[in-house]
C-alpha cells in the first residue's frame, strides 16, 4: 500500500524538486549581484577617498610650505632692518627705538604728533632732530638719499599737512614700510604708497 502511494506521488515530488532547483538557480545570480555591486562601489569610494586624501595633503602641504616661506621672508626682512649691511648703527638705533612704541602714543598729544614722535625717537637714539612739530621740517633735515632705504626718514604728503616716519622695510612693489606716529592715533608700522613720499633723509 505504501509503495503504491509513493509511486503515485513521486512524479509530483520530482516536479516540485525541479521547480525549486530552477528557482534557486535563477535567484542565485540576483542575490550575488548586489554584493558584487556593493563591492564595486566600495572599491570606487576607497579610490576616490584615497585620491582626495592625496590631493588634500598635497595642496595643504603646499600651502603650509608657502606660508612657511612667507613667514621666513618676513623674518629675514625684519632681521635685515637691524643688520649692518643696511645701515648698521643708524638702522638699529632709529628703527628699533621707533618700534618700541608701536600701539601707543608716547608724546601725550592728541593731534598732529607724527613729527613730535620722530624728533623724540631721534633724540632717544642719540641723534639731533629738527625741533619742529611740522612734518615738512624733515624735508630739509640731515642728508638726502635717492630712494627708500631702511633707517631713512620718509617725508610724505597728506591732505591738510604732511606725515613723517622711519623706513623699516620695503615691500616687493617698492613701497616703503614706515614706523610713524599718529597713524590711526597711535604708533604703527604700515606700508605707504611710494608716490606719497617726496623726500628721504638720514641724520648727518
Amino acid at each position: 500500500m505504501f509503495q503504491l502511494v509513493a509511486l503515485r506521488w513521486m512524479p509530483r515530488i520530482l516536479a516540485l524538486a525541479i521547480c525549486f532547483l530552477a528557482v534557486v538557480a535563477v535567484a542565485m545570480p540576483a542575490l550575488a549581484r548586489p554584493y558584487h555591486r556593493a563591492g564595486h562601489y566600495a572599491h570606487v569610494h576607497h579610490y576616490k577617498h584615497h585620491h582626495y586624501v592625496r590631493w588634500h595633503y598635497r595642496y595643504r602641504y603646499r600651502g603650509y610650505r608657502h606660508t612657511r616661506r612667507t613667514h621666513a621672508r618676513e623674518r629675514r626682512n625684519a632681521n635685515a632692518a637691524l643688520s649692518p649691511a643696511t645701515g648698521g648703527g643708524l638702522v638699529s638705533n632709529i628703527v628699533a627705538e621707533a618700534r618700541r612704541y608701536i600701539g601707543g602714543n608716547p608724546t601725550g598729544r592728541s593731534r598732529l604728533w607724527c613729527a613730535r614722535f620722530m624728533n623724540m625717537v631721534l633724540k632717544r637714539a642719540g641723534h639731533r632732530g629738527t625741533g619742529s612739530d611740522m612734518a615738512r621740517s624733515f624735508a630739509h633735515y640731515g642728508r638726502r638719499v635717492s630712494g627708500p632705504q631702511v633707517g631713512a626718514i620718509a617725508v610724505m604728503t597728506r591732505r591738510g599737512g604732511g606725515h613723517v616716519g622711519v623706513v623699516s622695510g620695503i615691500d616687493r612693489r617698492g613701497n616703503p614700510i614706515v614706523v610713524s606716529g599718529n597713524h590711526g592715533r597711535r604708533v604703527a608700522e604700515s606700508v605707504y604708497p611710494r608716490s606719497r613720499v617726496y623726500a628721504y633723509v638720514v641724520p648727518n
